[in-house]
C-alpha cells in the first residue's frame, strides 16, 4: 500500500524547513536532554496533527509530558520555530512539510531508526492531543487512521532488509520518507479541517 502510493508522489523539497536537526541535537544537549530530535519532531506534529492548538506555554507543557524532557531558553523558541514551520506548509499552499531527520551523510541504517522514532514521537503527540482535547472517544478521518496505521508499521520497521542492494534500501527509504512527508501533512490538514468545523 504505502510503496503504490509513494510512486505517484512529488519529491520533497530539498531544503527543508528552517531548523536543522543538527542544530535541535546541540540545543537538546546543551540542556542535557538525551531525547532525539526526531522524536521531539515526531511528537510535536502529532500533537498538532491530534488537534493541539494551545499557546506557547501549553503547547511546552504538552510536548514536555509527550517526551519526558524540560524545554526552555533557546530550545523552547526552536519547537515555536518548527511549529510555524509546519502550520505553515499546511496553510500557506506551499505544502513543503519536511521531517526533522538525520542529513543523509549519516548512515542509512541510523536515518531508518530515526524515522522510525519520528514516527512513533507522532503516534505519541497524537494521542496526548486525543485525550487533551478530550477527542479520544471521537473517530478518526479516514485518511488519517490510514497514516496512522503507517506510521505504527513504519515505527516498528527500525530495522531494514540487510540483503537488499545498497542503492535499493536508499531507494525504500526515500519512498518511505516522501510517504510519511504527505501523510503527516494529510494528518495536519484534516486537525485543521476538523478544528474549523
Amino acid at each position: 500500500m504505502v510503496a503504490k502510493i509513494v510512486s505517484f508522489l512529488d519529491s520533497h523539497p530539498a531544503d527543508g524547513g528552517s531548523v536543522y536537526f543538527d542544530e535541535v541535537a546541540n540545543a537538546l544537549l546543551d540542556q542535557g536532554e538525551l531525547v532525539s530530535p526526531s522524536e521531539l519532531h515526531g511528537a510535536l506534529c502529532g500533537l498538532l496533527g491530534g488537534g493541539f492548538d494551545g499557546d506557547d506555554a501549553a503547547l511546552l507543557a504538552q510536548l514536555e509530558g509527550t517526551i519526558n524532557a524540560t524545554l526552555h531558553g533557546p530550545l523552547a523558541d526552536l519547537v515555536f520555530t518548527l511549529r510555524a514551520d509546519a502550520v505553515a506548509s499546511t496553510t500557506e499552499g506551499d505544502l513543503d512539510f519536511t521531517l526533522l531527520l538525520p542529513d543523509d551523510d549519516l548512515e542509512l541504517a541510523q536515518r531508518i531508526a530515526a524515522m522510525a522514532i519520528w514516527c512513533r514521537g507522532f503516534l505519541s503527540g497524537y494521542a496526548q492531543a486525543r485525550v487533551t482535547t478530550d477527542a479520544a472517544a471521537e473517530a478518526v478521518a479516514g485518511d488519517s487512521a490510514e497514516a496512522l496505521r503507517d506510521f505504527a508499521a513504519i515505527a516498528q520497521a527500525a530495522s531494514d532488509d540487510e540483503d537488499s542492494d545498497e542503492n535499493e534500501r536508499e531507494g525504500h527509504y526515500l519512498e518511505l520518507l516522501e510517504y510519511l512527508r504527505v501523510a503527516a501533512m494529510n494528518v495536519l490538514l484534516d486537525a485543521r479541517s476538523g478544528s474549523a468545523a
